[in-house]
């Protein structure tokens, strides 16, 4: 069997999202109001608004593009529900207030942005505190009522609790497990696919949610065959990538299939094609095929077959 750059970790390009800003989040913080009060009030304590999973965001005189934030005391607090993000190497404490709508700018140098946008911008350190503000807002947006009594819940520990008051529930942050997986044959060509709701030519790698009671290894195999017919032998993790579109944790692999002939699902995938090296790259230099966004994890995988970054 051929080895193919996705089996070699020294050739693994770098994946966004994944936490290497630096921010210690001080999980054990949380629960003390003390240690929060005296964090929001500290001078240097930065605060940035989230809202419908976008932030404002701008460019700076140096071509560096980042978030807008403010200090705690010029903080828009009305309304808000106030988010405890964690601590930067130099002792900043960042928090996130998750409002109705973002807050007007008096200058037109800050623009709203989504996390799509914002994260191929953006330095690691603020990609990381963005992904955790539009998480948390997601979550807490969707699951503002108890599941086991139907009451009305309230945010407790800094914004990574909801508690039930009538029968006492606590309830965390959901996280879904999805695999995302480039696929290769014994020709070293990669099958890419493209999902029915996506503009026509943009291709990528396939992916699915894990089942309850099931591996991810199964999810890898169970998901290939379901979309496009093609049965998996061997499967190598390779990393993950918070995806908070809304609640997603995806798990990168590669996966070596044993079969090529292609049974398009039609519900999730609409067209499925077997690429190799110089079908990709004449396809992306002519437009037939687009790629997927460069902050996803799909990219990254792509990337490492391909042996380049994309066009």
């Amino acid at each position: 069997m051929r080895t193919t750059p996705a089996q070699d970790s020294a050739v693994r390009p770098p994946v966004p999202l994944t936490g290497t800003g630096g921010i210690d989040r001080g999980s054990g913080h949380r629960l003390d109001e003390a240690w929060l009060a005296a964090a929001w009030s500290h001078p240097t304590t930065r605060v940035f608004v989230v809202s419908g999973g976008q932030a404002l965001v701008e460019e700076t005189g140096e071509g560096r593009t980042e978030l807008v934030m403010m200090p705690s005391f010029d903080a828009p607090l009305t309304e808000a529900h106030r988010y405890f993000l964690g601590t930067d190497p130099e002792g900043v404490r960042y928090f996130a207030l998750q409002k109705d709508s973002l807050p007007g700018r008096m200058d037109d140098l800050a623009r709203p942005a989504g996390l799509r946008e914002a994260a191929a911008l953006l330095s690691e350190r603020h990609n990381e505190l963005l992904v955790h503000a539009v998480a948390l807002e997601n979550w807490q947006r969707m699951h503002r009522f108890c599941s086991r009594c139907g009451e009305r819940t309230v945010i407790a520990a800094a914004g990574h609790i909801r508690r039930c008051p009538a029968c006492g529930a606590e309830h965390y942050p959901r996280t879904d497990p999805a695999v995302i997986m480039l696929v290769t044959d014994e020709e070293d060509r990669a099958l890419l696919g493209r999902q029915l709701h996506w503009p026509k030519g943009r291709f990528s790698t396939l992916a699915g949610f894990v089942e309850p009671g099931e591996s991810v290894e199964q999810a890898v195999v169970r998901e290939v065959f379901e979309e496009v017919g093609v049965t998996i032998g061997e499967t190598e993790y390779v990393a993950s990538q918070p995806w908070p579109f809304p609640s997603s944790l995806m798990l990168g692999f590669v996966a070596r299939a044993t079969s090529t002939e292609l049974r398009v699902d039609g519900e999730e995938i609409d067209e499925a094609r077997w690429f190799s090296r110089d079908d990709l790259r004449a396809a992306l230099e002519s437009g037939e095929v687009l790629p997927p966004y460069t902050v996803s994890i799909a990219a990254r995988l792509m990337e490492m077959w391909y042996g380049k970054p994309l066009a």
